[in-house]
């Protein structure tokens, strides 16, 4: 099987990579959005959580990861729900991992393990033991493939950075003893800015926390109303729409009529209508300098600087205030 990434570009994978490609629980991701609530207020914010686990297991693949790590990259967001985030927000779960844990019941009901085992893989050994794949998951504020996919298929696809910008610093990626570094500091500063256009400008970005807040809303009434279980969260987006926009009850459909593109809002501590505090997100990467890996905000003041600005913003939250719709 060849895969076309408009990231990574075209990669031959393995069998057992094509048959969980062509499993329902992956291709369900193809119709769950990475930015929650994002499209229904702005349609180009579309990128899907199938496009982003595809890149994460080939950018695994571009560095050197084994066949194992490839799978548990595919499969890391196996178990996101319908709006990705948005159910944490729903749930009132300040650190936004839902998906996280449900994963293990998720892939177990599914037919992943039966797919696995077939090819010669124990399915628990591989997914249940996330520790072990160092490349796919690291703590922050160092690298990792599943920071990197997000960040670069974010801003590409928006328009924020362009492929040769992209392809440059993947050039400069290098993995030593299974972790990821940058071996150039205009590089790394270059990374660290463009983190922090999705974590705090787009993540960030108003009409993107009011769509956030309008559905999380929506489905509280609609979880409170008996519209809808805690196990339609599993369904994709637009199943789990179809099932609140087909409901009769006048709260949901006026909250539901709230998310357009077409709101017009104001940052605003004074009289503000939402305050919004994410999930704090840093990044500062390790770069190989002079034979030794060294923090780079150590190197660079702008990478210093740029952090503390970032830790500022998310630990404040955003104030918002809705001047018309």
């Amino acid at each position: 099987m060849i895969i076309s990434d408009a990231i990574y570009g075209e990669f031959k994978v393995d069998k057992v990579i094509e048959d969980l490609i062509n499993s329902a629980p992956v291709q369900r991701l193809k119709k769950i959005r990475q930015g929650g609530a994002s499209y229904l207020v702005n349609p180009k914010w579309n990128v899907t959580r199938y496009e982003h686990s595809i890149g994460v297991m080939l950018l695994i693949k571009r560095l050197g990861g084994t066949i194992e790590e490839q799978i548990a990259g595919l499969l890391h967001d196996i178990s996101h729900t319908a709006f990705s985030h948005v159910i944490d927000f729903v749930m009132e779960n300040r650190e936004e991992d839902y998906h996280e844990k449900i994963y293990q019941k998720v892939i177990t009901e599914s037919e992943l393990p039966r797919i696995l085992e077939w090819h010669g893989f124990y399915y628990r050994e591989i997914l249940f033991n996330p520790a072990k794949w160092t490349l796919l998951e690291q703590s922050a504020p160092e690298l990792c493939v599943d920071r990197i996919d997000y960040t670069l298929r974010d801003m590409y696809t928006y328009g924020h950075i362009s492929k040769k910008e992209v392809e440059e610093f993947l050039a400069h990626l290098i993995a030593i003893e299974g972790k990821i570094y940058i071996n150039d500091l205009s590089l790394a500063e270059w990374f660290v800015k463009t983190y922090y256009k999705e974590v705090i400008d787009f993540f960030m970005d108003p009409l993107n926390i009011y769509s956030y807040d309008v559905l999380a809303k929506a489905l509280k009434i609609a979880s409170k109303k008996g519209i809808i279980a805690e196990q339609d969260f599993l369904k994709t987006d637009d199943e789990l729409m179809m099932i609140l926009q087909s409901s009769t009850n006048k709260e949901l459909q006026h909250t539901l009529n709230q998310l357009h593109g077409e709101i017009h809002l104001e940052e605003s501590k004074m009289n503000f209508d939402i305050h919004r505090k994410n999930k704090v997100r840093l990044i500062d990467p390790s770069i190989w300098n002079e034979g030794k890996l060294v923090r780079s905000s150590l190197l660079s003041k702008n990478i210093y600087e740029m952090t503390q600005k970032a830790t500022s913003k998310a630990t404040e939250g955003i104030y918002i205030k809705i001047i018309g719709t």
